[in-house]
């Protein structure tokens, strides 16, 4: 990799590290060590889909991108730094304008051919668009074009290029500080038919049919990569449904719960979307009346504020010692911590305010937030920061009269400050998460204290639920195992679920 690729690599990783709690990677041996390849994945969360991309794929690798975002000040010159090439899409073009548009798109896709024949990666979003739909939208043939051109202008001795489907999963997309997955996957098999280099002589008629033949095939590993839904409320109820079944072997196995890494909630997931999937051909009368006891209990749950795990502890408000602790925190969180980070506090609240408020403003669409947050904050907090400095340096004389502990040189008073700025910032994010948690915490100790006979039913409607789905799904060959504990592993063969 470049010297510059590399240093701009590692400014995102640190980025994208601050905006998410975690970024989880897997399928890294998948990736073929010699020869190139194009990257498809499904685009639901803007910029910072190709952000991950970047930060974890581990050789480098191309993006094609709107030429449009390459007038964005800042985003124009850090995408041209890292070799991004512009796409010109035909439908951005007034009528008169689309001939030149489609021969500059020649071009671009030109260049990416190029690399991706030298043995280098490229990376495409086949749907052209970001989006907040629960599945991939309509596949252009692109990604197939370039993968075709690409064999064809490798030489003889080189390894064929390859498409490798990339997953994008998000605990919760547009939030602050949440989860992120991003799973390399094995090469896709290309049927036979279509596993060749196109000759020379091709008819344009047999060449378009070639590319939507595999643009189709591509369009089906999105739609399993991305674990594709009809709709969002099928969607959560499945999640719902992989939380059910986990809280419930968590009861069976004895042994409490553990939290789960995204990719184990990533594998429950696509286990629950297979059964699904199976048995709504087979049996689509006994999926139904499920999945509407599953969304009543669903419903009852959001009502109390409540997830499944929370119903398994005692309806008791707490044994004493845990009362004990629980006040202890509560004081420490809420009292004792909160002025260690007031200075954290006071430099960066006010950039706090203008993201959230940039984000309202100028997002157009859910699936635009994270990006903006992204961007924003990446620009506004270490303006603050030197802010903070500049005015330190500036009434360093003043300052220092008041907090002797303050270094006597201005420069190191300043420096003192951006960085104080900058650790208090990141301390308040790890304060936010973790305020949040004492405070659900109290709520649903209050809950299960008022609402114990409640809790009692829905103990018995989630088990009533997992034992039918269990008969329903008996025989069923599934991704993934469960071991003794009743946690997810990927590297064993199929179970039933």
């Amino acid at each position: 990799m470049p010297r510059t690729y590399r240093l701009i690599i590692t400014v995102l990783r640190f980025i994208t590290r601050l905006y998410f709690r975690r970024v989880e990677v897997s399928g890294l041996e998948h990736v073929p060590t010699e020869g190139g390849g194009v990257l498809v994945a499904w685009h639901p969360n803007g910029l910072v889909d190709p952000g991950l991309i970047l930060t974890q794929f581990p050789r480098q690798v191309i993006f094609g991108a709107r030429h449009g975002l390459f007038g964005v000040p800042v985003l124009g010159q850090l995408m041209k730094s890292i070799g991004t090439v512009p796409i010109y899409r035909v439908q951005d073009a007034s009528d008169d304008d689309s001939a030149s548009r489609q021969t500059a798109n020649r071009g671009s896709l030109d260049a990416l051919v190029a690399e991706v024949a030298r043995g280098s990666f490229s990376c495409l979003f086949p749907e052209g668009t970001s989006h907040d739909s629960p599945h991939p939208l309509e596949i252009k043939t692109g990604a197939a074009r370039l993968y075709y051109l690409a064999r064809k202008q490798a030489s003889a001795d080189q390894v064929p290029p390859v498409i490798i489907p990339v997953g994008l999963h998000y605990d919760k997309k547009r939030l602050f500080r949440s989860r992120a997955l991003v799973q390399f996957h094995p090469p896709m098999p290309i049927p036979a038919h279509l596993d060749v280099a196109p000759p020379a002589d091709e008819d344009t008629q047999t060449r378009r049919a070639r590319y939507r033949a595999l643009t189709d095939e591509i369009d089906r590993a999105l739609h399993e990569t991305a674990h594709a839904t009809e709709t969002w409320e099928l969607h959560h109820l499945m999640r719902r449904t992989r939380k059910l079944v986990r809280a419930e072997r968590a009861v069976d196995s004895g042994r409490g719960r553990s939290k789960p890494d995204m990719k184990e909630l990533t594998l429950g997931f696509s286990r629950v979307r297979h059964a699904y999937n199976q048995r709504l051909v087979e049996r689509p009368e006994h999926v139904a009346e499920i999945t509407e006891r599953v969304r009543e209990y669903d419903a009852n749950l959001r009502a109390l504020k409540l997830d499944d795990d929370d119903l398994d502890a005692s309806p008791r408000v707490a044994p004493p010692l845990l009362v004990l602790s629980l006040i202890g925190q509560v004081i420490a969180v809420y009292l004792l911590v909160p002025p260690l980070l007031a200075l954290g506090f006071l430099v960066n609240a006010p950039g706090i305010v203008a993201v959230l408020a940039l984000t309202k403003t100028v997002s157009k669409y859910k699936k635009d937030e994270a990006t903006v947050k992204l961007l924003a904050g990446a620009l506004v907090f270490p303006v603050l920061w030197l802010i903070a400095g500049a005015v330190v340096w500036y009434l360093h004389h003043r300052l220092n009269l008041m907090f002797p502990q303050l270094p006597d040189v201005p420069w190191m008073s300043a420096l003192a400050v951006i960085l104080l700025a900058a650790l208090g910032g990141f301390l308040a994010l790890r304060y936010t998460e973790i305020s949040r948690e004492t405070a659900r915490a109290l709520r649903i100790r209050f809950t299960r204290f008022n609402q114990r006979e409640t809790l009692k039913q829905l103990r018995g409607d989630r088990r009533q639920i997992f034992d039918d789905m269990m008969a329903l799904a008996e025989g069923l060959d599934l991704p993934g195992q469960v071991d003794e504990a009743g946690r997810l592993s990927p590297n064993l063969p199929g179970a039933t679920l």
